[in-house]
């Protein structure tokens, strides 16, 4: 029988398919895997951290702002004159754009009006995946601007909610609301009230990978802070016809500028604020920048011939004139340097303290003013608030000029008490004039309802309106009576001031302007102020008319725009005439 051997006994032991020859290789290789992952975790936690943890945000984790939805700016009615309307923010992930970033920055540039550049480099971005493009784009355009990059298939342009700014009724009350930047308040209120408009932005955190939100990486969301409303005094129809009659005036005159007051002459409030020229908030940069803020705060001027009802109403506090002192008026009168004149030729007259208003005579007001001092006319004027801020929050405003009395000389003494050698803003000498109306008593004015805090830290408001008696009820009414003599049809130098059916109280100003070299340029400051109803007065109505181009007095081109603003102020709120008799105060002796 022949001898076979076993099959396991012809071959070696440690043959390559064996257990323990796989068990050695596959130790080696994770080692070797184990090594490597040992090296980068020496390079980026021992060697250089920061950089590497940089590089793995700036290119991951993406911040974005969440803008707070900034306050409507509302008149005294809640209507918008400032508000948000929805917007979209352009947003590029250079890491899809890069690859055809000319192309892009070519569609962006032309639809965005964007410079193509800057746009360019942005769309480039190494190591980011988010990228500012455009702010504050109108939905509209943003939708189309995505239809067409769609079209072309030009991808990693994407857009999010961002609110943009919106002044509905375009130049209505822009002298006061102001406008926005890109970024930032420039003006009005907008401006001064930023911190009470604005809120506080959110922020949105979170990591993105191939263009996707990675769910379970880093994902926060800090939410925004809406901002606040700021309801404002003005009335938008009544500041719309002010706008549009001043306008037309400037037009009809061509003059250089205009201003238009309409105050409540119980509560201080401002229903109306007009300047022109103006601009559209939408369009600012369209518009010149001296038209930008607003005149009637900023601007200052010689007040000319309405002062003298100031001048009046102290001599009347002060015990000194009546309505129907007689003072006999030459036809000039000598004093200090230089005579005074009044605005017309006479020979010598007689004329009561009303008559002096009715007519304006300066030569008469100075005459009465002799019988106060320095000290005591500057103590009425500067309760009357000339030469002080009305401090409502506009920013920029001018305070005017009221000498005190250690600067107070004779000579401009004189002039003062007939409207020149001080200054004043329109808004000042409304107050000042509503104070008479107001039976002697100056409420501050106001232009935000309720109260408000201004970025200065200033709580400004009808709430924190101030009452400051400066002459007793009997002597506003004694200057209110000599006031409506002052647009009678026979004595009086401003009929045109009338309002038909109601009692009105007014006076004309004419006073030379200072031009840039600090002397008069030859033009003037026409203006009237007054209130109505007369004996019940219910608004104050301030109108100026800065170099008009044409001749004429403070009556024949002031007067008519008040008697319009006035009319329409009085119907607009229902006010019935009192239906008693005008002032028949005698002007001459």
């Amino acid at each position: 029988m022949p001898t076979t051997s076993r099959p396991d006994e012809s071959r070696p032991t440690g043959r390559r398919g064996s257990p323990v020859l796989r068990l050695r290789i596959g130790l080696l290789l994770i080692a070797v895997v184990l090594s490597f992952f040992a090296a980068r975790l020496l390079q980026l936690q021992g060697l250089d951290p920061k950089s590497y943890a940089d590089m793995a945000d700036a290119k991951d984790v993406v911040e974005m702002t969440l803008p707070a939805a900034r306050g409507d700016i509302l008149d005294r009615n809640g209507v918008a004159l400032a508000g948000s309307v929805n917007g979209r923010m352009i947003i590029a992930d250079p890491f899809r754009t890069a690859s055809k970033a000319p192309e892009l920055a070519t569609l962006l540039s032309n639809e965005l009006d964007l410079d193509y550049f800057e746009t360019l480099e942005k769309l480039r971005k190494e190591n980011s995946r988010f990228q500012y493009i455009a702010r504050r784009v109108p939905a509209a355009d943003a939708r189309e601007l995505l239809d067409k990059l769609a079209k072309a298939k030009l991808k990693g342009i994407s857009t999010e909610d961002e609110p943009i700014r919106d002044y509905p009724a375009g130049d209505v009350a822009a002298n006061l609301v102001g406008f926005m930047g890109t970024d930032e308040p420039l003006a009005g209120f907008e401006r001064s009230f930023d911190a009470h408009l604005s809120g506080k932005d959110g922020e949105s955190r979170y990591t993105q990978g191939f263009g996707y939100r990675v769910p379970l990486a880093e994902n926060s969301t800090v939410a925004p802070v809406d901002g606040d409303d700021l309801r404002t005094t003005i009335d938008r129809d009544l500041q719309w016809y002010s706008q549009k009659v001043i306008a037309q005036a400037v037009e009809d005159y061509r003059a250089k500028s205009g201003v238009a007051v309409v105050m409540d002459s119980r509560t201080g409030e401002l229903l109306a604020v007009a300047d022109a020229p103006t601009f559209n908030a939408n369009k600012p940069l369209e518009s010149d920048e001296d038209d930008l803020g607003s005149r009637a705060f900023n601007d200052v001027f010689e007040p000319g011939s309405v002062q003298k009802v100031l001048t009046a109403a102290a001599l009347v506090d002060a015990g000194k004139v009546t309505a129907r002192t007689r003072i006999k008026v030459p036809a000039q009168l000598r004093r200090q340097d230089r005579p005074i004149n009044d605005w017309f030729t006479h020979g010598v007259l007689r004329m009561t303290m009303a008559g002096v208003i009715a007519q304006s005579s300066n030569i008469g007001t100075v005459l009465a003013a002799d019988q106060l001092d320095k000290r005591t006319l500057h103590r009425y004027l500067s309760g009357f608030g000339l030469g002080l801020p009305t401090d409502v929050g506009v920013r920029g405003e001018a305070r005017g000029l009221l000498p005190s009395p250690e600067q107070m000389t004779a000579q401009n003494k004189d002039r003062i008490a007939f409207g020149q050698s001080l200054s004043v803003n329109a808004v000042q000498m409304t107050a000042a004039v509503n104070t008479i109306a107001n039976g002697g008593v100056r409420v501050s004015p106001s232009l935000v309802a309720g109260s408000a805090t201004t970025d200065e830290g200033v709580e400004v408001g009808s709430d924190h309106a101030t009452r400051t008696r400066v002459v007793s009820e009997k002597a506003a009414h004694e200057t209110m009576l000599m006031m409506e003599r002052v647009v009678d049809d026979e004595v009086g130098v401003a009929p045109r001031a009338q309002v038909p059916g109601y009692r009105v109280a007014g006076k004309t100003g004419t006073a030379q302007r200072v031009g840039e070299n600090g002397g008069y340029d030859g033009s003037f400051s026409l203006s009237f102020g007054g209130f109505a109803p007369a004996d019940d007065p219910r608004f104050t109505v301030y109108v100026v008319i800065h170099a008009p181009a044409v001749d004429g007095g403070g009556g024949s081109v002031g007067g008519p725009a008040f008697s319009k603003i006035m009319a329409r102020a009085l119907s607009h709120y229902g006010v019935p005439p009192t239906g008693s008799k005008p002032s028949r105060t005698p002007v001459e002796w």
